[in-house]
């Protein structure tokens, strides 16, 4: 026993000299990304992402220890689900599909609805939701806490115990590395590959106005990070950005997602209503369902189906194989 905690101190000791909270990870992008934002409370350590990617894939997240964080974010698929609406304990099924977490560190609000104001308190969410972890996470502090190993990581990355700070905080400092920066179109941009003609004329069509995709979808990241209605649905059940702001006219709005890595993430839409890219482009072919809160810019656009194959070849140059290493 003795020799156990002697054992047990050492490490400890070698984990505090070895891993400050002051020595700062720099996240690295390319010269064509944004500057990615660091929140001055919560810097990214190295030993913080360590502790988060243990938290991140480790089963007592969960009410009956069967799900963690990777069983709705799947790294294959660019941290999101293959499911239309994931599965929760018991099998529960969820209300929404669940999102990519690639790039999350640029995010401005977080969840569908963007009830989530700081990437650093997002996880409380689904470690609390009954229809996903259902776990209190002062059970699941006291749960963790018998964990000699994890207790440890914990003071060496934040000089304090496990509590609800510390797993919310290590989690988002490990989400935080999850940057895509490495498909076809980065080394395109960067003038290290070059697009195939059905991708050129791909992108012509993507970045026309007559077609309105990257009004919403711009930028390095694919997105403006704001809250649409594009027509999923004539009527709502799920109320989207009302939920937040309770004004009728944010009915069936919901952030719109990155392209980045689209080729990896189906079934799309808040619900996975769509299955494949080709349903997508149809849906906006049409012009999507009449709501009153449907967005100006969706309205039939009489593409070909020539050019939808080449909207498709384009998005899939967004495809990033090497992000899911973390």
């Amino acid at each position: 026993m003795l020799r156990n905690v002697v054992c047990f101190l050492f490490i400890l000791a070698l984990l505090v000299s070895c891993q400050k909270t002051d020595d700062v990870f720099l996240i690295n992008t390319p010269p064509h990304f944004p500057g990615l934002p660091i929140p001055a409370d919560n810097p990214p350590t190295l030993a913080k992402i360590q502790l988060g990617k243990a938290l991140f894939f480790d089963n007592r997240l969960s009410l009956d220890s069967t799900l963690n964080c990777s069983s709705c974010h799947l790294p294959n698929y660019a941290f999101s689900d293959t499911l239309a609406l994931s599965l929760g304990v018991n099998g529960t099924q969820g209300k929404r599909n669940a999102p990519s977490l690639v790039n999350s560190a640029y995010g401005t609000l977080f969840n569908k609805d963007g009830g989530v104001i700081k990437l650093d308190i997002f996880a409380m969410l689904p470690i609390e939701d009954h229809l996903e972890m259902h776990l209190p996470i002062r059970k699941l502090v006291k749960r963790l806490s018998t964990d000699e190993g994890m207790q440890a990581q914990s003071i060496a990355a934040f000089g304090q115990d496990l509590n609800p700070y510390v797993i919310t905080r290590a989690l988002s400092s490990y989400v935080r590395t999850l940057i895509s920066k490495d498909s076809k179109y980065d080394r395109f941009v960067q003038g290290e590959d070059s697009l195939s003609i059905a991708e050129e004329r791909g992108q012509l069509l993507f970045l026309s106005s007559k077609n309105n995709c990257s009004s919403c979808h711009s930028g390095m990241l694919f997105t403006n990070h704001e809250f649409e209605n594009n027509g999923t649905k004539s009527t709502y059940k799920d109320q989207g950005r009302k939920l937040v702001t309770g004004k009728e006219s944010d009915r069936g709005k919901f952030k719109v997602p990155s392209l980045r890595n689209v080729e990896l993430t189906a079934p799309y839409m808040h619900d996975g209503s769509f299955n494949t890219l080709d349903e997508v482009l149809d849906h906006y072919n049409q012009g999507g369902s009449n709501h009153i809160n449907k967005s100006d810019l969706i309205k039939p656009l009489q593409l070909s189906q020539q050019d939808k194959n080449d909207i498709v070849a384009f998005l899939k140059t967004l495809t990033d194989k090497k992000y899911n290493n973390y």
